[in-house]
């Protein structure tokens, strides 16, 4: 997180993060086009400007589909959550990736072409009569478009001025990029007899990447149906102290509420909203560090005791409060006010 809105907020994670991801695609289009060449046929030989056409949209088309594969994942391992610290970042390597696709099919197609290079681009082929010959072209400018202004509004300034939930619905039309790329390749690269490979690629890539969805949904719906006894004077039994594991948290369904987070810190515990101030992050998913709740996503920081973001950071959470029966954990589900004080409840020592 950043007090001022800077280009980038260079750190050693996001370093290593950015080097590791452009190094992955560097050497997969070194790769794509070095086998690529050496594998091509007297028959069927590939030229330069093809080979680098296929290897940048494929290469695109695949981190495209990481993109949207971290979210999941990260639902159904904590193994996969650091991946999410810096997703905005490997969607803005994914649109390069697409723009330099699309350069080179504007430059080797069409740089000969007596009408305007997109004009050209857009209506060379109009055949909506079959499957084959459909034109595919628009549907790829569309993803392109989609991701090109998801790449431009990435910066916590947009964030900020668009309001999260605003953000949040412009960038949840990544998925229609998907589906424009999707459409793209089936009705352009695959209506080839020569991609069998690519066929299998792009298949199961949609199909794994909707089970990854419909796995981590079903875990969220069972987590959500998970509610605890309700105590004669409306508190919620979360259940064992013991559960807790230090500088780390547990997410609680509330009856028509909020998730909420419970931390143990210090001998302590304290409860938050489960949503990040920044993107609803999931914070039970974080952990404690330097004494504040860290969400997994992208960092952001919150004290136990209030919800308060540290100076000079605004961001406010709602507060819950607690208290124990014996080591059985007691929820009041109606939240404080955001921002609101409420005492650490001391809990025995491990």
């Amino acid at each position: 997180m950043s007090a001022r809105y800077e280009p980038v907020g260079w750190n050693r994670s996001k370093l290593v993060y950015d080097g590791v991801l452009v190094a992955v695609v560097l050497l997969y289009l070194w790769l794509y086009v070095g086998v690529g060449a050496a594998g091509a046929s007297l028959s069927a030989p590939l030229d330069a400007p093809s080979l680098a056409m296929q290897a940048t949209g494929s290469c695109a088309f695949l981190l495209l589909t990481a993109v949207l594969a971290i979210g999941p994942a990260a639902r159904l391992s904590p193994a996969m959550t650091p991946l999410l610290y810096n997703r905005r970042h490997f969607g803005v390597v994914t649109c390069a990736v697409a723009l330099g696709h699309a350069g080179q099919v504007l430059g080797w197609y069409f740089s000969f072409s007596p009408t305007p290079q997109l004009e050209a681009l857009l209506f060379t082929d109009l055949t909506l009569t079959s499957w084959h010959g459909f034109p595919f072209i628009p549907f790829g400018v569309a993803a392109l478009l989609i991701l090109v202004a998801l790449a431009a509004t990435s910066h916590d300034f947009w964030l900020h001025f668009l309001t999260p939930p605003a953000w949040k619905t412009l960038h949840m039309g990544i998925y229609l990029a998907y589906g424009f790329a999707v459409a793209h390749v089936a009705l352009g690269a695959l209506q080839t007899k020569t991609q069998p490979l690519l066929a299998v690629l792009v298949t199961a890539s949609a199909v794994g990447l909707a089970g990854l969805h419909i796995m981590a949904g079903l875990k969220a719906r069972d987590a959500d149906a998970r509610i605890g006894p309700i105590t004669d004077d409306g508190w919620l039994v979360v259940g064992d102290v013991a559960a807790i594991a230090d500088d780390h948290g547990i997410v609680v369904a509330v009856p028509d509420g909020e998730a909420v987070a419970i931390f143990r810190h210090a001998d302590s515990l304290s409860a938050v909203s489960n949503l990040c101030a920044h993107q609803n992050g999931p914070l039970g998913e974080g952990r404690v560090i330097d004494g504040c709740i860290t969400c997994p996503w992208h960092g952001f920081q919150y004290r136990l005791a209030d919800g308060c973001a540290p100076a000079p950071f605004t961001e406010r959470l709602a507060t819950y409060s607690l208290r124990l029966d014996g080591a059985t954990i007691l929820l009041d589900p109606r939240p404080n006010p955001p921002g609101t004080f409420v005492e650490p409840l001391k809990v025995p020592p491990r």
